[in-house]
């Protein structure tokens, strides 16, 4: 059975049991953040070079936690924010094809017209602003509620349904007219 956030921050308060406190962290969270991440950055390596960076930051800043959001969401938070920052990174400084990592994140696949789709709905999903991209992955793909979205990105629920909903607006039109 899983250990509970409130026994892995008790064990945090230790500084004898920090360590098993963030091995214990990361047994509980660690896939679930590399899948969000995944979303974002679309390429294995760059996922898992996203959640190191994201797993240093929880372990430099797991003290300063002041538990006004729950653990998940926190945690969620980090990651979303490293998954942004190495987009904008990247953005600068392309160095690797879109087409090539969608192509590769995509694999194979029985249908040669669904991974052309998903690669226009991933291309769709690059072409949005940082928050509509960020609500747009966690509503559509992680179907968050919006009231966690909203503890996540600090903004109020309406405003992440109006980005939720601008965010699907353009990627119908970017997939209509691509």
């Amino acid at each position: 059975m899983p250990i509970t956030d409130e026994e892995i921050l008790q064990q945090f308060k230790d500084p004898a049991s920090k360590e098993k406190a963030f091995r214990n962290l990361l047994a509980n969270y660690q896939e679930r953040l590399y899948y969000h991440v995944r979303r974002y950055v679309v390429n294995h390596d760059d996922a898992n070079d996203v959640l190191q960076n994201t797993c240093i930051k929880i372990w430099n800043a797991i003290d300063n936690f002041r538990g006004e959001s729950g653990l998940y969401t926190w945690l969620y938070r980090i990651a979303s924010n490293e998954a942004i920052t190495f987009i904008n990174k990247i953005k600068k400084h392309p160095t690797v094809d879109i087409e090539t990592s969608t192509a590769k994140y995509r694999g194979a696949s029985d249908s040669l017209e669904a991974d052309e789709l998903t690669a226009k709905l991933q291309r769709a999903i690059d072409t949005l602003p940082d928050k509509q991209k960020q609500v747009f992955i966690m509503r559509y793909y992680d179907e968050m509620p919006y009231e966690q979205i909203s503890e996540i990105v600090e903004t109020s629920v309406g405003g992440l349904k109006a980005s939720y909903h601008h965010a699907v607006k353009k990627i119908e039109e970017f997939v209509l007219n691509s």
